[in-house]
């Protein structure tokens, strides 16, 4: 007779670098607060749930083809609301990160409320349960930016546009972002795909019954795009402590006053600046290890070096930086908007220039602005 199944001995070892769909010991901590969660109305997968059975047990094929074979290594993990909604729970121990839910708050908070504030929204705050530290933060359901591909430079640039003056929101109300990083910034885009996608594995259907297919364009479903993750955020009121943090701090490791020998303390203002304008150089302008440089955005090559000055004193401020954003889009032509995103070095054959020029003819003629704004 087979051993009866115990989820609890199921787990990945720390001396295991992989497993074969074992609970890793994140998932443990979100199994042991799945009733909590549930009293309070959110649901977890069947994974986190008391009675649950790996699927593929029993079967030929590997824990990777099925859904519950997901794996979590990270204290964020998606739910469903009560009323159906789809949410991101993100776990919090307030000691660690005494910022983050101060911060968030504020900026979700009734006099943030501005179409300028393109800071993600918490939805609720949850414990601490019993017997635990970690606090929950409850977050929209949103998609990494580049999942569905830019298709035109006008898309891109709303991207710039809403991202931009979403940081510049957080300095005019003193609050520094302090990890802005291109996975720092996501999307509200769900409406793109052919259907719910899998919050851990967005390239499948959220129940697994296929890949997730993007179905449609920015241009024609608008897009909303936010800032994320303010565990290193900080607000610094008018008259208080001189805004100074030790460094180095956050993902970007190339701040030019992070590695000065014997660095002293640094704005963190300006170190956003410098991260925002690194983002824009290394995903377009520049590429790096990862992602090759695209074409036709060498219009943003001045404002991004003046963003990136190796002197914090020289860079531009936010309130700076948005006006001349704003004018370089006024300066493009519609057709430039229209244009695709191609990698340098690619061109498109005849056939799909044609294709491609009258779909965009076909937008024009249909009112379908080039920047689309949601």
């Amino acid at each position: 007779m087979a051993a009866e199944f115990d989820a609890a001995k199921f787990v990945i070892q720390p001396d295991q670098i992989w497993g074969k769909g074992q609970l890793t010991q994140i998932e443990v901590f979100w199994r042991k607060h799945c009733q909590f969660l549930k009293e309070q109305g959110y649901i977890l997968r069947p994974r986190y749930q008391p009675d649950w059975k790996p699927s593929w047990l029993g079967t030929s094929n590997s824990f990777v083809d099925f859904e519950d074979g997901v794996t979590c290594i990270r204290p964020l993990l998606d739910a469903v609301r009560a009323d159906g909604t789809l949410v991101m729970l993100k776990a919090v121990n307030p000691i660690e990160m005494p910022d983050e839910i101060s911060v968030g708050n504020l900026l979700s908070s009734e006099s943030m409320a501005s179409p300028r504030n393109h800071c993600v929204h918490y939805l609720d705050i949850l414990g601490p349960p019993e017997g635990s530290k970690e606090v929950f933060i409850v977050l929209p359901l949103l998609v990494y930016i580049d999942r569905a591909p830019f298709e035109t430079i006008g898309e891109v640039m709303e991207f710039f546009r809403q991202i931009f003056e979403g940081l510049e929101f957080m300095h005019e109300n003193n609050i520094a972002h302090e990890d802005c990083k291109f996975d720092n910034m996501m999307a509200e885009a769900q409406h793109l795909f052919d259907g719910p996608i899998h919050p851990l594995n967005d390239y499948m259907r959220r129940d697994f019954s296929g890949p997730a297919s993007v179905v449609t364009s920015r241009t024609l479903k608008p897009v909303k795009y936010y800032l994320i993750d303010f565990g290193l955020s900080k607000e610094y009121p008018p008259g208080g402590p001189p805004r100074l943090e030790e460094p180095p701090w956050g993902g970007d490791k190339s701040v030019p006053e992070h590695w000065l020998p014997n660095a002293p303390p640094c704005d963190p203002f300006p170190v956003d600046v410098y991260c925002l304008g690194n983002c824009v150089r290394e995903q377009f302008l520049d590429g790096n290890e990862i992602r090759k440089p695209k074409q036709g955005f060498e219009f943003m090559r001045k404002l991004v070096d003046d963003m990136t000055n190796a002197d914090p004193q020289k860079r531009p401020k936010m309130n700076e930086v948005v006006p001349r954003l704003n004018a370089i889009i006024k300066g493009l032509s519609d057709w430039h908007l229209r244009s695709p995103i191609l990698e340098v070095g690619k061109r498109l054959t005849f056939k799909q220039r044609f294709r491609y020029r009258t779909k965009q003819l076909v937008r024009m003629a249909r009112g379908i602005p080039a920047m689309p704004k949601p």
